[in-house]
């Protein structure tokens, strides 16, 4: 018999059987759509997250008095390290050669208001005119802060477009008098819209000038900055960091680091390591599932081996050989599988696309995850198929004619 024929013969046998085959189906279904659903959503996080620390910078650095990670039960710890200051920052511009760029930042959350419309508290930061070339934010209209804005502690801002929306829902923003806090400022520019991450706005901040922040807006006794650094070579200017602020914070030789160097790699790592954990549990889910839909479609197989006993004796009686036998009902097992597996990347891709709508997480669906999750099916079909395509094919034409 050729293939053909024994792809008709197999999805003969299935219609002829149809609750039967749905249900033996169900365990391939599951874990077909479980691994797709799965890959889809953890690869759109994966294309979003890795946008959003692209923005971030490869060459960017960050110097705080305490990590983006692992802060565990160490926060009394981080607590009690010495301020990073803005005297630190002057250090590291003129001492470190790999350093292209060195911007101070300060941070508050405060309220903004015009006429009667105001916001809820948004970050507003105090940084230098390098903060922008250092975190790639473009402006959709008007300028950034220049130096003569720091050196004359000006009173502008620079806003996102949330901030736009909320205060400025039909008027231009530019040139225009808000209050922050109780203090008026001019509206100077605009950033470009960056969209949401992890269903928090990136659009929902303020810039001003550094000078202006801490004339303005420091708390007093903090002098707590973060310290915005773009790199000419980034392990270079790590080391060139880390040793000039060990020698002006007077850390001893083989003592920690009382500062924190944080960089894009620190949170991917981190990122890295959770989806890793749920992409590895998942995967196990669906295994499983897939290990219970095999030893279905095992099970069911041996049972119509056992009902087509009689049909096996008369084919093998007019010439049928043994791996026309085997091709046959191995056939049958890896349609069964196959269809299973189609549906399970229907059902899949669907529930991602549904999940992605109503969550705001984001879903792409590779072409790989598709074929993979075919491909375990189909191989699911050989692999429990090939003992009741064996066992079939071993039958004794002579018994199986006399079989009832």
């Amino acid at each position: 018999m050729h293939i053909a024929e024994s792809f008709k013969i197999a999805i003969d046998a299935i219609r002829a059987n149809k609750l039967r085959s749905i249900l033996t189906t169900l365990g391939i279904v599951i874990g077909v759509m479980t691994v797709v659903t799965v890959i889809s959503l953890i690869s759109g996080l994966n294309k979003q997250v890795s946008d959003m620390f692209s923005s971030i910078g490869s060459n960017v650095i960050y110097v705080q008095k305490w990590p983006w990670v692992n802060m565990g039960n160490d926060w009394w710890k981080y607590r009690g390290r010495k301020d990073i200051t803005a005297k630190h920052a002057d250090a590291i511009r003129r001492l470190c050669s790999s350093v292209e760029l060195v911007s101070p930042v300060d941070g508050r959350q405060l309220r903004i208001t015009y006429k009667t419309r105001k916001t809820n508290p948004v970050p507003v930061n105090g940084a230098t005119p390098e903060y922008q070339t250092i975190t790639g934010r473009s402006l959709s209209v008007g300028r950034y802060i220049t130096t003569l804005d720091n050196s004359r502690k000006k009173n502008i801002c620079v806003i996102g477009t949330d901030i736009v929306e909320t205060l400025f829902p039909n008027e231009e923003p530019l040139n225009k008098i808000v209050r922050i806090g109780s203090v008026k400022f001019v509206v100077v520019g605009v950033f470009e819209k960056k969209g949401q991450m992890m269903g928090q706005s990136m659009d929902n901040e303020a810039i001003i000038p550094f000078t202006t922040f801490r004339k303005l807006f420091k708390r007093k006794g903090r002098e707590d900055i973060t310290i915005a650094i773009l790199a000419k070579d980034k392990e270079e200017a790590l080391d060139e960091v880390r040793g000039v602020l060990r020698r002006i914070r007077k850390v001893k030789s083989g003592k920690p680091d009382d500062f924190s160097i944080n960089t894009q790699d620190v949170l991917m790592d981190m990122y890295n390591k959770i989806t890793g954990a749920a992409f590895i549990v998942m995967i196990g889910v669906a295994l499983l599932s897939l290990l219970v839909g095999g030893i279905g479609i095992m099970n069911i197989m041996l049972v119509s081996v056992t009902e087509r006993t009689r049909e096996i004796g008369i084919r093998k009686a007019i010439g049928a050989r043994y791996k026309d036998i085997l091709y046959q009902f191995l056939t049958e097992a890896v349609v069964v599988s196959g269809i299973g597996g189609i549906i399970g990347i229907i059902l899949g891709v669907s529930i991602a696309k549904i999940i992605s709508a109503a969550s705001n997480l984001p879903s792409a669906i590779p072409l790989w995850a598709v074929l993979l999750g075919f491909g375990f099916s189909t191989a699911v079909g050989i692999f429990f198929g090939i003992y009741p395509a064996n066992k079939a094919a071993h039958l004794n034409p002579v018994e199986a004619l006399r079989y009832e």
